[in-house]
């Protein structure tokens, strides 16, 4: 379960994305981002925000997943995103999630275990916000998700890959939407898995694959 405060941020979620993907392999400047939609995970100990954009440029949909702390994450300097002011929550620490390790092992889980997203609820608010994106993995994992020591994060052309000690994660940072995950497309080969997580929006005919996991 996430919560999410009533409050402002400066700067926006939207200009810290703006800002940051200029800077990465995987991405081509062909206008200027829109934000598609968002799904969370949760981090058990609540301390972690895990909120993944799918974001709009041009032709193209890529995928942002971000963590945000309130504090800064030792050792993840070079995939620092930047920081904004939370009217409720104070300095936030935002950062690309494939090098955070909490997010590592929530998108883990959620493949493994065959999980969905996390339900959202704003804070005072008794019913929760339907998420903007859904998402599943297809994993059926009952035993518990083995322990992770994730690597720096390596991103390529399209994907960005974490080696996770047993596990490699394959995140989509370019999603193809025009492949049917549901007939097993040879569309992005290089993110074929054994198990998967496949995510769906509004407007969207079917599902796109976000992610993948293959064991060693």
């Amino acid at each position: 379960m996430a919560i999410i405060h009533k409050a402002t941020l400066s700067p926006s979620k939207l200009e810290l994305i703006a800002d940051y993907l200029p800077n990465q392999p995987w991405f081509i400047q062909d206008g200027a981002p829109e934000l598609i939609g968002a799904y969370r995970f949760d981090d058990p100990a609540g301390e972690v925000g895990l909120e993944t954009h799918v974001v709009t440029a041009g032709e193209r949909i890529y995928q942002v997943p971000l963590s945000y702390r309130g504090y800064e994450l030792a050792g993840a300097e070079d995939w620092l995103i930047g920081t904004m002011e939370h009217s409720v929550l104070g300095k936030r620490w935002v950062y690309d999630a494939c090098a955070d390790p909490i997010y590592v092992k929530a998108l883990a889980t959620a493949i493994l275990t065959g999980q969905r997203e996390a339900e959202q609820f704003v804070d005072g608010e008794p019913e929760p916000r339907p998420s903007t994106v859904t998402v599943k993995g297809s994993g059926q994992l009952d035993d518990g998700v083995p322990a992770l020591s994730a690597s720096a994060p390596v991103s390529g052309s399209g994907v960005t890959i974490i080696d996770a000690g047993g596990l490699r994660l394959k995140v989509a940072r370019v999603l193809d939407v025009a492949a049917d995950v549901s007939a097993n497309s040879a569309a992005a080969p290089e993110l074929h898995g054994e198990l998967t997580l496949s995510g769906t929006w509004a407007g969207l005919e079917n599902p796109v694959e976000l992610a993948a996991v293959v064991r060693d």
